[in-house]
């Protein structure tokens, strides 16, 4: 079982934490004259940023454990609950570029409100679901306004310096991690009431996102896209075959797409799961996910950078990558809590640790002038691993045996693994040609 702080990053792609930014960023400091009223004024332009990104967070995570339960209510077979999640995913993934070209022409705020009242509207229809076919019309809705947190990350590159923002970049990640944390167990709880309340829940999140923007949030001058970094469409396959054809970054992207491919697989079915598996409905499935996801912020927050200082980031990725295989089997084999909190913990502590460490990897085997594409690369990998897995998990586990669902995650996480040598040799040659500089 996956870290449900993870998904933060997997669910919005975005340069949050981006390590490459982190190693050549300086980060906010007080300096003489101009820079500490800059800084000031930066502060009072993240502080309501921040804000409305923890709402948009909580009214997403209150939604999603949810999710399958309500379907099921509608009639929807396990196959259509996949289809139901891919269709916010497929319509994010063709919107996206879209509202992020429209936010630099009309700036960040308008285009923001846009996007957030979609959500709210996507919510109140959701909520309010007699028919199937309403909560897909739903959740498109959603998707195709969703760029929240796309808008968010260019507001940030638009308030401060390019030299500052990977510490602004991990405020906002902060806000991701809290909001991951709490979702889930707010859901949990107010689901007691009905599987309509959470969902208002998000709605009224939606509405205070919405409120802190047009209130709050000060007008920004967009600065030019390429200054944040290009973006590589999912369908530009000539820029991806150039980049995947690279024998140094080949291993660390394929790892990548099979640790997306393996998680959302996961995170899409283990509300199912858990329901025909264990009993569980809402209200536990909540808790599990607040429960890794608490795992996760403990890891990421204080202890991944002195294991990084310690081992590397490569070997990191490894005992990541092991973790998973070894928490997914364990899941397959779970007919108890007991059983399911070890499968948590192990494959909590596996994603809190592979995805830096492995987006690390990836920054370090690609040149400084293509940083912006390798990062759109993996976020446009991200999106279709989104879009494919839960129709798969869907399939699993309406037509198969219940624990292959969680078996086929862990066999997607071994394909990675058998690239761990190629991974090795990659890095050997890159740490030995900066060497003979």
């Amino acid at each position: 079982m996956g870290s449900f702080l993870d998904f933060t990053q997997a669910r919005r792609p975005s340069a949050f934490g981006n390590p490459d930014l982190a190693e050549h960023a300086p980060g906010l400091t007080n300096g003489p004259g101009s820079t500490r009223l800059r800084i000031s004024m930066n502060r009072k332009a993240l502080l309501p940023i921040a804000l409305i990104v923890v709402v948009d967070v909580l009214g997403y995570t209150m939604i999603f454990p949810l999710l399958p339960f309500f379907a099921q209510r509608l009639g929807a077979t396990a196959t259509q609950i996949g289809l139901l999640i891919s269709s916010f995913a497929f319509c994010q993934l063709i919107s996206g570029p879209f509202l992020g070209s429209l936010s630099d022409r009309w700036g960040r705020k308008p285009v923001l409100i846009a996007s957030q009242i979609g959500t709210f509207l996507g919510f109140i229809l959701l909520a309010n679901s007699r028919y199937l076919w309403v909560a897909f019309l739903a959740r498109m809705l959603d998707g195709a306004t969703a760029g929240n947190l796309t808008v968010a990350q260019a507001y940030i590159a638009d308030v401060t310096e390019k030299k500052d923002r990977a510490r602004a970049f991990a405020i906002i990640g902060i806000a991701f991690g809290f909001g991951f944390l709490v979702g889930p167990a707010i859901s949990g709880f107010l689901s007691h009431w009905g599987y309509a309340v959470p969902i208002y829940g998000s709605a009224a999140a939606s509405l205070l996102s919405i409120l802190g923007t047009i209130f709050l949030l000060p007008k920004t001058t967009p600065v030019k896209t390429a200054e944040i970094g290009a973006k590589v469409s999912v369908f530009q396959w000539k820029v991806y075959r150039e980049l995947i054809g690279r024998p140094n970054l080949t291993p660390f992207l394929i790892q990548f797409f099979c640790f997306f491919v393996s998680f959302s697989l996961f995170f899409s079915g283990f509300p199912l799961f858990a329901e025909q598996r264990l009993g569980y409905g809402p209200r536990e499935v909540g808790f599990v996910f607040a429960y890794t996801g608490l795992l996760g912020m403990i890891i990421q927050g204080g202890l991944l950078g002195k294991w990084v200082k310690r081992w590397g980031e490569l070997p990191l990725v490894q005992y990541g990558l092991y973790s998973m295989v070894i928490g997914y089997f364990i899941l397959a084999t779970s007919f108890h809590l007991s059983t399911l909190l070890v499968s948590a913990t192990v494959s909590a502590f596996g994603t809190a640790v592979l995805r830096p460490s492995l987006t690390a990897l990836i920054s370090k085997q690609t040149p400084p002038e293509h940083q912006g594409l390798t990062l759109g690369l993996t976020q446009s990998m991200n999106s279709v691993a989104q879009i494919l897995a839960p129709i798969l998990a869907g399939l699993m586990i309406e037509h198969a045996p219940l624990s292959a669902w969680a078996v086929v995650s862990g066999l997607v996480v071994a394909v990675a693994l058998a690239f761990s040598p190629s991974a090795k040799r990659a890095l050997a040659r890159i740490e030995s040609a900066g060497e003979s500089h």
